[in-house]
């Protein structure tokens, strides 16, 4: 359990921070806190959403200067005024979001802000000779010369990795560094991570995922509210412990369901595509949602699934294929728009809440009816009855546990659990037939997926049927009943969900094991291709 032993508490922290607080405005994002990570160790941040994890770390970096407090990088007092200033002390940080330039070579990126050379020619032979010793070294295996938009994310992140390196980075920061990589992605990045530990690199692993800080830290802080309340050695505790410090109550880590029921079909999707640009993003998806059942679609970011979403909810009008929900069939002769879809009985919860999902500027309430604005409900002779919207929101606040329940706030300072609680509230609150959720929990912290998980499973006895997509494979995993796997617009291939384990789905996700589910059953031709596995 956990990484290597930690060494002794007598060797000097590589990174210290002592009382440091930061506020916005009234907000005291960071109040006090206090961190130790020791040279040639991996260590844990975890912590609810606001919780002060990434003000914390932007400090560090030089994002953010902390009101108060000190930080000492090997023993000695820094002053971090930008990130400029972290680097020349040593430390770099791995963004959740890749800061790559995609019509670069890996080499350019690496190489980008720290030419170092007046003649670039010179500059780029000598960065080329460092990475390819960095690259060694640190098993980071990745051609200079490949264009780094082609690179799958894996790769990218290693780019990320080296940048940092090459930088000189002795203490390097990883926020959320698993959340768009395979199953095998992930645990060749924590060979890497451990290979970077035995070298002496320290690291600081930010992450909501509690398996990967069992498997890989050595030692795991705990935030909440903005103060450090707990330190633990990785070895002496387990994911339990660390779920109720974080929440500050007990918490269930898993679904707690009884067998599907499956029944009639309400949703059937057949032969679906669609291209943008001359890239097509679906290719020829068929697939049936029963009542009583969630089906999972499994699969790395931008394969597919936010077009299928799309599709389904009529936000993307058709191509080719039809989709046939009740009685009623939809294709291109016969066009269907969002509000009709609704009017059919089916939710949609977007994958981003805040691009499609509401309007950060409005109010709850307003964010609370919207899609079905137009209800004789919210509407007077001449205009919206707004007393009426707002008791409706104050019901969902109550029913659906959204917290602060102010109907008036905006939404934008609701946190990214309320917000997607008050998205879930509007759509599930109208008992749909079929329920199209995107990311049920992205951005969510435990106690909130806890409440999400429990709310789809009640909807999903009382006779919906829903689809539910998802980067995260623990929660297709736990969560479904039958597993959908998509790779470049394709489903692939369909898994019991009480069969399915993280290998094989990972495998599928990467489509290298496509080939041999063809292979072994010939009568699911239609769903899953065959193609030469990679070597």
């Amino acid at each position: 359990m956990g990484g290597q032993s930690a060494p002794p508490p007598s060797i000097e922290p590589a990174i210290e921070l002592k009382a440091i607080s930061k506020s916005f405005g009234p907000v005291k994002a960071n109040q006090n806190v206090d961190l130790k990570v020791l040279p040639g160790t991996i260590h844990g941040i975890i912590g609810e959403n606001g919780a002060g994890k990434s003000t914390l770390m932007s400090i560090l970096y030089g994002f953010y200067e902390a009101d108060s407090g000190e930080i000492l990088i090997n023993g000695q007092k820094r002053k971090i005024h930008s990130s400029r200033d972290a680097i020349s002390f040593g430390i770099g940080m791995v963004h959740q979001h890749f800061m790559l330039v995609e019509t670069f070579t890996v080499l350019e990126n690496v190489m980008l802000g720290a030419e170092g050379a007046p003649l670039l020619n010179k500059s780029s032979q000598s960065a080329r000779e460092e990475l390819l010793k960095l690259s060694k070294e640190y098993s980071l295996a990745v051609d200079p010369d490949a264009m780094t938009g082609d690179l799958p994310v894996g790769l990218q992140q290693r780019v990320e990795i080296l940048k940092a390196l090459y930088r000189g980075a002795e203490i390097l920061i990883l926020d959320e560094p698993t959340g768009v990589l395979t199953p095998q992605e992930t645990d060749q990045l924590f060979k890497i991570l451990d290979i970077l530990r035995s070298r002496g690199v320290s690291i600081i692993l930010i992450t909501h995922k509690l398996q990967e800080i069992m498997a890989i830290t050595d030692r795991v802080s705990v935030m909440r509210a903005g103060t450090m309340v707990s330190e633990r050695e990785t070895a002496e505790t387990n994911k339990n412990e660390l779920a109720e410090l974080m929440v500050g109550r007990k918490v269930l880590l898993e679904v707690d369901k009884t067998d599907a029921n499956p029944s009639e079909i309400l949703l059937e999707a057949k032969n679906l595509s669609y291209s943008e640009d001359g890239v097509k993003k679906l290719d020829d998806v068929s697939l049936t949602l029963k009542a009583g059942e969630i089906v999972g679609i499994a699969g790395v970011s931008g394969n597919g699934q936010t077009e299928l979403l799309a599709a389904l909810s009529g936000i993307c009008p058709l191509q080719t294929g039809s989709i046939k929900i009740g009685s009623v069939k939809i294709d291109s002769d016969n066009p269907k728009t969002p509000k009709e879809f609704r009017d059919l009985s089916v939710g949609h919860v977007p994958e981003d809440r805040h691009r499609m999902g509401m309007v950060t500027a409005f109010n709850a309430q307003e964010s609370a009816i919207m899609g079905f604005h137009d209800d004789a409900a919210y509407n007077g002779k001449f205009l919206m009855d707004n007393k009426a919207v707002e008791q409706h929101c104050v019901r969902l606040m109550k029913d659906y546990d959204v917290r602060p329940e102010d109907p008036k706030l905006k939404s934008a300072n609701f946190s990214g659990g309320n917000q997607q609680k008050l998205v879930l509230a509007r759509e599930m609150d109208r008992h749909p037939k079929v329920l199209l959720v995107g990311q049920p929990t992205r951005g969510v912290d435990i106690g909130a997926i806890e409440y999400i998980h429990k709310n789809l499973i009640a909807m999903r006895d009382a006779g919906s049927a829903i689809l539910v997509v998802s980067v995260e494979l623990e929660e297709i995993m736990s969560l479904s009943d039958r597993i959908l796997v998509m790779f470049e617009g394709r489903i692939v291939g369909e898994v019991d969900a009480k069969e399915a384990d993280a290998r094989q789905l990972g495998l599928l996700m990467g489509n290298a094991g496509a080939q041999t589910e063809a292979a072994s059953s010939e009568n699911n031709s239609n769903n899953i291709h065959s193609e030469e596995i990679p070597a």
